[in-house]
């Protein structure tokens, strides 16, 4: 027992270790594409093509000066970016593993769990820096997140009545022959625009809105703390790349075309980002209020009465 809790435990920092260096390259890869999109040139000075460049920002952002506001509320200030770094990372629980680590059973729900636990972390550290500007920023993410996160779990629900289970690995075993996304297309697209909003990036980063709110909720951070925060953001790039692959592209995790289709994912960030401009922040919220929200349930509605008909035939 004890060996076993052990390989698990080395498994799973091996894994944080794999998610830490992919988000450190992801950044090189996202200022190359935006560099080429804008027809310049990326970081290419550090090591070969520019590869140690994102060793050498961690190295600055972590060795400055640590300061702290006077008027701000010392221990929640300090913590937030470390508890939605730890948040961000505790999410990959829910990737269906084959070997070794244990796969979650109820899956959909812990990652529903760590969704909505996010905006806490947003929202006191915001309020905790006592600064305005970041007060502001945190409470104009908490109102975009309860627009979006309302239609999303009624994706998920939707996911969930067409697996008719909790576990992410139903979602290999439904897809070996056909792809859930030819079925449930719009759920598709509705989940690849939320889950946009949900990492707050193009065109919906309106939490780091640095024209309107002087950097948004964190602005009062900087050194390590502004490090954890954009560590948990990358992060998260790489957790719902993960959780659209495994619903809608397959999750065969033993194939190397997984890999790639989490990596075409990834590349969607940066391409929106480089292509889009800024959403207006009333029009994000008819989109969802009024669009997501009504479609998602028209669809859930759907399903459920598919499964009442299904029933009713077999009895």
């Amino acid at each position: 027992m004890f060996n076993e809790l052990l390989i698990n435990f080395i498994n799973f920092i091996l894994l944080l270790i794999g998610i830490l260096v992919g988000v450190a390259f992801l950044t090189l890869l996202e200022r190359k594409v935006l560099g080429y999109i804008q027809i310049r040139k990326g970081p290419n000075k550090l090591g070969f093509i520019g590869l140690l460049q994102p060793f050498s920002d961690a190295i600055k952002l972590f060795t400055k000066e640590q300061v702290f506001p006077n008027m701000s509320n010392y221990y929640p200030y300090y913590f937030s970016p470390v508890f939605l770094f730890f948040l961000s990372l505790i999410s990959w629980m829910i990737m269906p593993y084959f070997w070794v680590l244990k796969n979650l059973s109820l899956g959909l729900l812990f990652f529903m769990v760590c969704l909505s636990l996010g905006v806490y972390g947003i929202m006191i550290s915001g309020w905790s820096s006592f600064s305005l500007y970041a007060l502001l920023g945190s409470l104009r993410s908490v109102a975009q997140t309860i627009s979006y996160e309302v239609s999303l779990s009624f994706i998920l629900i939707s996911m969930l009545m067409l697996i008719g289970n909790y576990s992410f690995m139903s979602f290999y075993f439904y897809q070996k022959y056909l792809y859930l996304y030819m079925f449930g297309f719009p759920l598709c697209l509705m989940w690849m625009v939320s889950m946009l909003a949900e990492v707050n990036r193009t065109p919906f980063d309106f939490a780091e809105a640095e024209s309107e709110l002087v950097s948004g909720f964190n602005i009062e951070y900087g050194m390590g703390g502004f490090a954890l925060i954009f560590l948990a953001e990358y992060s998260s790039i790489f957790l719902m790349s993960m959780v659209f692959t495994c619903f809608f592209l397959g999750a065969d995790m033993l194939s190397l075309f997984f890999f790639f289709k989490l990596l075409f994912v990834s590349f969607f960030f940066i391409w929106v980002r480089g292509s889009l401009p800024r959403f207006r922040y009333d029009k994000l919220m008819n989109l969802c209020w009024k669009s997501f929200l009504s479609l998602s349930l028209f669809i859930l509605s759907y399903h459920f009465c598919f499964m009442i008909y299904m029933s009713i035939e077999v009895l």
